[in-house]
């Protein structure tokens, strides 16, 4: 930790009231705020916004008035909304706003209207999740704009504010109330001139950014939200003359636009929909504290992401054993069972006697209480040269992300979705694997029925997989999708490991699983990353990486399963069987219910106290300000030796201050007494190759004294 924070004062501790509200500034200025932050917009003579004020630092970070939005329709550029004639643009002065003008040729503020926060789709609530309200509480201002050359053209632009976190959205909606169509060239949704987070005279490559993060849920290609961010671009002002860098080129201003395109044609009648871009303001540059406010917004815009219920990957489809799975994924405690890769299911067969034989395994399934899905496979793959996605350099298939995808608006691909859905339905499935989604790969056709050439390819295909996304949403079909679709409704996403690491000898895999959940935590809950289990021979290795004949290997068992439930984490037990004696099973109930007793906590944040190296002990720390356990941690001895030795957990997030019982595994209590940082030192003891873990809670009798640091 490299602060210290007054509890009650911490948005991230307590759950503070910090509602959202407009005001009104006079006859021509309004403003969204919740207590954490600001945005306020001159209404006239056009709408602009004029400060972003940080209320926790109390930093101004406006330092440009920009455009709303920008448009290009029908290959013609205009601004929406803005205000010309800002003397310099390093800092804005209130008095010079009654200065400036509007541009004629922008489309002009008319209107504006304060409302709810409207959920972008529904979410059915069919399993364990946690308490996060949906849609978020908050409040909406939608401005309404028109350009008098383009009558019957009208813009939204729609900003939401939301209780309790630093956050707000912006998206903007275009209406063609006209007899024609018009076309979308491309846009930008957003358009921030901020202050710079750091000057530089000669040329650079690592610049430092502005203290605030953009998220989208156009996203694709990637793990994680930065690598799968596709709309979010840092890029100079130009106009920004008196900047003291000698090129002009200090990254100070954020868009929020496409890559490509939409080139999106809008029938009369209709209204195009932008995707939607979260603005997350942080208050400290801190990599924890940034780090719990990006889980915080994720939880709360995609807060099916806390639905975490414990899996096993079936590797066959062989009825009896299949049935002997479910049966065994059913005495230990299991939720879920997924036909994996490679069991031999297809879901895009729809024959009747297909979806019959997976409708009585499904039947089967709930009999037990247990909920059944499959895997399917999207793109990394070839169809035929009529429906692959066309490189737009060669004219031919291939050459995309991952060499060949078939193009999701191709014949093949609208009714490879319908497929999907008549199995799904069919079969009264609860979830999908999703492999391979669409990672963005453009197509250059122009013969597939589902968009025009390149330029509209992008946008459609996105737009085909989110709709599709939002409708297993709908449903509560759960979605395991190795992709950032979390935003569009997916609900977990790969916590980040290296498959091939699978093949490693079997005793260094649950020190590499440990890494990489430490790893994957600093930007994803627990709930929201999957991690993997190899029962059986995975990605070679043989028989040392193996751990089948499971009763032969139950330490190494037993670690996997301490290391991935330790973390909250939900690992894919990838495997045949999940016991194949009574000494295996028990430990596997032994784990499950551990995990169960402890959920609350175990599926709250991880705070990343010393990452796993196989010299010396690590720590999972959970913690949570709300619930009756608000801290627990979990430390794992990799070595051969038991060690005993002091540890230091920063228990600040916890809302925990002063004295706090120490309970172990065994419910035997200890006391302890938390430092001016909110730090407790506690001698510990753990064996070879061993677990131990601590529940940490308010003190509420006392216990055996423990050496704490003062």
């Amino acid at each position: 930790m490299s602060e210290v924070r007054v509890l009650h004062h911490d948005w991230l501790v307590d759950a503070l009231p910090t509602h959202s509200r407009s005001v009104t500034h006079g006859t021509n200025e309004i403003s969204i705020e919740n207590g954490l932050i600001r945005r306020t917009f001159r209404i006239a003579p056009n709408a602009a916004t004029v400060a972003l004020d940080n209320l926790m630092t109390g930093e101004s970070m406006l330092r440009a008035v920009k455009a709303e939005a920008v448009l290009e329709i029908d290959g013609r550029s205009y601004d929406v909304g803005g205000l010309k004639g800002q003397p310099n643009l390093a800092f804005l002065r209130p008095d010079w706003l009654d200065r400036m003008t509007a541009d004629a040729k922008a489309f002009q503020f008319r209107a504006y209207h304060v409302g709810t926060v409207q959920a972008p789709m529904s979410w059915k609530k069919a399993r364990h999740a946690g308490n996060e309200a949906w849609p978020p509480k908050g409040i909406s201002l939608t401005f309404d704009y028109v350009q008098p050359e383009l009558p019957g053209i009208d813009v939204q632009v729609v900003y939401e504010m939301y209780d309790g976190i630093p956050s707000l959205m912006k998206r903007i909606a275009i209406h063609n109330h006209t007899s024609m169509p018009i076309r979308l060239n491309s846009f930008k949704s957003e358009v921030l001139g901020l202050v710079e987070a750091e000057s530089e005279v000669d040329s650079y490559n690592n610049w430092l950014l502005p203290n605030i993060d953009a998220y989208s849920d156009y996203s694709f290609n990637g793990m994680t939200s930065v690598g799968a961010s596709k709309v979010i671009h840092w890029v100079a002002d130009p106009a920004y003359g008196s900047q003291v860098n000698y090129s002009l080129q200090t990254p100070c201003v954020m868009e929020s636009s496409p890559p490509l395109g939409p080139n999106y044609l809008i029938a009369p009648g209709l209204t195009f929909d932008s995707h939607r871009t979260y603005e997350l303001i942080h208050d400290s540059t801190d990599r924890e504290r940034k780090s719990l406010a990006i889980r915080k917004l994720f939880r709360m815009f995609a807060p099916w992401s806390t639905e975490n219920p414990i899996m096993l990957h079936l590797t066959t489809t062989d009825p009896q054993k299949a049935r002997e799975a479910m049966d065994q994924a059913a005495e230990c405690g299991f939720e879920m069972v997924i036909f994996s890769f490679g069991s031999g299911l297809d879901a895009e067969d729809v024959s009747a006697a297909n979806i019959a034989k997976y409708k009585a395994f499904a039947d089967y399934a709930h009999s037990k209480g247990l909920q059944l899905g499959c895997y399917s496979l999207l793109a990394s793959r070839s169809i035929d040269p009529e429906n692959d996605a066309i490189n737009a350099s060669t004219g031919k298939p291939g050459g995309m992300i991952f060499g060949n995808s078939p193009c999701l608006q191709s014949k093949w691909g609208i009714n490879y979705f319908k497929h999907i859905k008549t199995f799904l339905e069919g079969t009264g499935f609860d979830l999908l694997e999703h492999d391979g989604s669409y990672p963005g790969d453009p197509c250059a056709s122009t013969v597939h029925p589902g968009h025009e050439g390149l330029l509209d390819s992008q946008w459609k295909q996105w737009r085909e997989i989110a709709d599709f996304y939002a409708w297993c949403r709908e449903r509560g079909i759960f979605l395991n999708v190795p992709d950032w679709y979390l935003l569009t409704g997916s609900n977990k996403t790969g916590m980040g490991y290296r498959e091939t690491n699978w093949s490693l000898p079997r005793d260094q895999q649950p020190i590499h699983a440990r890494q990489n959940m430490f790893d994957g935590t600093w930007l994803k809950a627990p709930s929201m990353g999957w991690m993997f289990v190899p029962l059986t021979e995975y990605q070679g290795g043989g028989a040392e990486a193996t751990i089948e004949p499971l009763k032969e290997h139950l330490e190494v068992y037993g670690l996997h399963l301490a290391s991935a439930f330790g973390y909250g984490v939900q690992a894919c037990y990838r495997g045949p069987r999940l016991y194949d004696s009574l000494e295996t099973k028990a430990l596997v109930v032994k784990w499950v219910e551990w995990f169960k007793k402890h959920r609350e906590i175990l599926e709250s944040d991880v705070i990343h106290v010393r990452r796993a190296d196989g010299r010396d002990l690590d720590v999972a720390l959970h913690v949570n300000s709300q619930i009756a356990e608000p801290a627990l941690a979990v430390i794992y001895n990799p070595t051969h030796q038991s060690i005993t030795k002091e540890i230091t957990l920063p228990l600040y997030y916890s809302g925990l201050s002063d004295k706090v019982s120490i309970i172990d595994e065994h419910e035997k209590s200890m006391s302890g007494q938390l430092d001016r940082a909110y730090r407790l030192t506690f001698t510990v003891t753990v064996p070879a190759m061993g677990v131990v873990s601590y529940v940490i809670k308010k003190q509420t009798h006392l216990g055996h004294p423990l050496r704490t640091s003062s």
